[in-house]
């Protein structure tokens, strides 16, 4: 199944780069799949516009297959009261920066399936591989993909979610481990959630599932991809292990965080569970409840990011990272697929 896969893609190495909203870059996409592997976009954060462009340039920069990443998350009803509470909540940081707090929360990104708009530019540009994250399209979006000819993926962190993406017809799912960083691509942030880890969930789906499995979370070397194919996925998708290449938009103060590792999953930076070097910001997220919905909370951590930013205050950032962030090895993207491709065949 694997070299299966692998071919329709058009992909040489099972090592796909985690599309990372808000960190990786056209320049990395394209880096990787030069190298042989997915490169990936993370779009989700975008406007159409923004989005498009980003797929352009990456097309010009690789003749090679890459990933353009999109969220599905569902549209929470807004509540005026928690909102309110949660600037409140936040008033006394935003003083000790001397930083006015937000008079009210905005709505800062829209899902893929509540518009068009994406799908328009994804029809227009044409990537080899669309993936979804929170969640999935609609049918009528699903099928108009397929009629384009792209191949999709979507994050899954249990089985029940792996079965609904296997019924949407996706041609992967990506089993998302507890140990990966950033957003867990959890259907329903107030659902239960098994907390499994990449191993563990891997396995699972590959003998529950007829479609491909990419594993995805705390994998950082090829000793990693190496394991990972061994419980039966088609490929490995790392992210925290691309952060600290130059073509990231990480900036130093993340960079510099990364080896030190240390994280921890906390809803209240976004609204969203999501995993994140523990830092000064962490430590206001830490016990918080009533926290408004995703991506609502979103809009005042990034104030709040940018008013630090501006106070020059460090350990405000939200440094999306898995568990193995410690073991990051700086070098062009390029550079560490190839590294990564010898230690997994050695492995």
């Amino acid at each position: 199944m694997s070299s299966d896969f692998l071919s329709r893609l058009a992909v040489d190495l099972p090592i796909f780069q985690a599309p990372m909203a808000g960190v990786a870059t056209p320049e990395m996409a394209a880096a990787v799949s030069n190298a042989g592997g997915l490169g990936g976009l993370g779009l989700g954060a975008m406007d159409a516009t923004l989005a498009e462009d980003s797929i352009r340039q990456t097309g010009k920069a690789t003749d090679r297959p890459f990933c353009a990443n999109f969220f599905c998350h569902s549209s929470e009803v807004r509540d005026a009261t928690r909102e309110n509470d949660w600037i409140a909540r936040a008033k006394p940081l935003f003083d000790s920066l001397k930083a006015d707090p937000p008079q009210h929360l905005r709505r800062i990104y829209a899902s893929f399936r509540d518009e068009d708009a994406m799908l328009n530019v994804v029809l227009r540009t044409r990537p080899r591989v669309v993936s979804f994250h929170f969640g999935l399209p609609r049918p009528d979006q699903m099928a108009a993909l397929k009629q384009a000819g792209i191949l999709t993926m979507a994050s899954a962190t249990s089985l029940a979610e792996a079965r609904r993406i296997q019924a949407a017809g996706c041609d992967a799912v990506i089993a998302q481990g507890y140990q990966a960083g950033g957003h867990r691509g959890i259907f329903d942030p107030d659902g239960p959630d098994q907390r499994l880890t990449t191993m563990d969930l891997t396995r699972q789906l590959c003998a529950e599932l007829t479609l491909p499995v990419v594993a995805a979370g705390g994998l950082m070397h090829g000793a990693d991809i190496a394991r990972a194919l061994s419980w039966g996925a088609v490929a490995a998708q790392l992210g925290t292990a691309f952060v600290a290449c130059p073509e990231s938009l990480a900036d130093a103060e993340y960079r510099e965080r990364l080896g030190r590792g240390g994280t921890v999953m906390t809803s209240a930076i976004s609204g969203r569970p999501a995993r994140c070097l523990e830092n000064r910001l962490t430590d206001w997220c830490r016990g918080a409840t009533r926290i408004p919905a995703y991506p609502d909370a979103y809009d005042l951590s990034k104030r709040l990011i940018a008013a630090a930013r501006a106070a020059d205050a460090p350990g405000f950032g939200a440094f999306w990272a898995g568990t193995g962030a410690a073991q990051v090895r700086p070098m062009p993207a390029g550079k560490l697929v190839q590294m990564l491709a010898q230690e997994w065949r050695t492995a």
